[in-house]
């Protein structure tokens, strides 16, 4: 039951949505599932999705780890009746068959009704939230969510150019890096030799992405830049060899090298962290490869890393 309650629980990070189906599927910038939104609504403009005009029917679309799909399709199997107020069911989609639930819930005074579906896109789970205000039940009711359910499709790729168009920067060096994928549309990004498919650890890979927190002070810089070094998702056994304050672009930065094991079948990596200060945000770039591949590695992170200019 956890994970039905998962499902719902997600719904209250954001929303979006529209009645009647409009012709084509949309898929939101940067994702991979997209579905036919109900009339009346468009594009959200804080997230990922879709809404009303008054913002008050809200659909929100993204991409959950693969697995989670998996950890639904468990659940509803083991408990096909539900639970409390949360009522489970399946339907068909031009992707894959899919799971949903549908409750009844308070958002903040207001009686609302919520709806989670998700569906398997092989390598990652596309997810679907809904809340719609119990006076706008009438135009989208469970029938009409229910047949925008039905219309979710998945794409293999999304568009470099509309990946790299959401970047909060300009990346105008990609280094014959084979596969670009968005981790969070206009936060963070992959470049890799690898896919989803093989794992990332096996090949050159970076990851660039923008964080919403500097250290306070200047001093506090070579700190920061170690801890987070030796934090990165997914190493392990992170081992600092070198770490010192550079100017990249003109502007403050740290770089820190670890050498690390990562992946599911322990490779050894080594690993090179960039911070570049500067303003309310901070950007962070992390090159990895495996040891053996290291030196011809380096230079193709560099030249990325060079490459990234500020938007506009």
């Amino acid at each position: 039951m956890k994970c039905l309650r998962f499902l719902t629980a997600v719904t209250l990070l954001v929303a979006a949505w529209r009645p009647a189906l409009a012709a084509d599927a949309t898929f939101p910038p940067g994702l991979r599932v997209g579905l036919a939104p109900l009339v009346g609504l468009s594009s959200a403009k804080s997230f990922s999705g879709f809404e009303s005009e008054d913002q008050s029917v809200k659909v929100l679309v993204t991409e959950l780890p693969p697995d989670a799909y998996g950890e639904v399709s468990t659940a509803f199997k083991a408990n096909p009746a539900g639970a409390a107020a949360i009522t489970p069911a399946t339907i068909e989609t031009p992707a894959r068959p899919a799971y949903y639930t549908v409750e009844t819930a308070q958002h903040g005074a207001a009686s609302v009704r919520r709806y989670s579906m998700i569906v398997s896109g092989g390598t990652f789970s596309g997810y679907v939230a809904v809340q719609v205000p119990e006076n706008a039940t009438k135009i989208y009711s469970d029938d009409a969510v229910r047949q925008m359910f039905a219309s979710a499709v998945i794409r293999k790729e999304v568009p470099v150019a509309e990946q790299l168009g959401l970047m909060p920067f300009n990346l105008t060096e990609l280094s014959k890096f084979k596969n670009v994928r968005t981790l969070a549309p206009g936060a963070a990004l992959v470049l890799a030799d690898g896919d989803e498919t093989t794992g990332f650890e096996p090949a050159p890979f970076m990851v660039i992405g923008v964080l919403g927190v500097t250290p306070p002070q200047p001093d506090d810089r070579g700190r920061f830049a170690q801890q987070s070094a030796t934090t990165i998702p997914g190493v392990r056994d992170a081992r600092i060899t070198m770490s010192e304050p550079i100017r990249i672009d003109g502007m403050p930065a740290y770089e820190t090298r670890i050498d690390a094991t990562s992946g599911k079948d322990n490779t050894s990596v080594t690993v090179v962290q960039w911070l570049r200060f500067g303003g309310p945000h901070m950007l962070r770039i992390i090159g990895s490869a495996p040891r053996d591949q290291w030196s011809a590695a380096f230079p193709r992170f560099r030249a990325v890393r060079d490459g990234i200019q500020p938007r506009g």
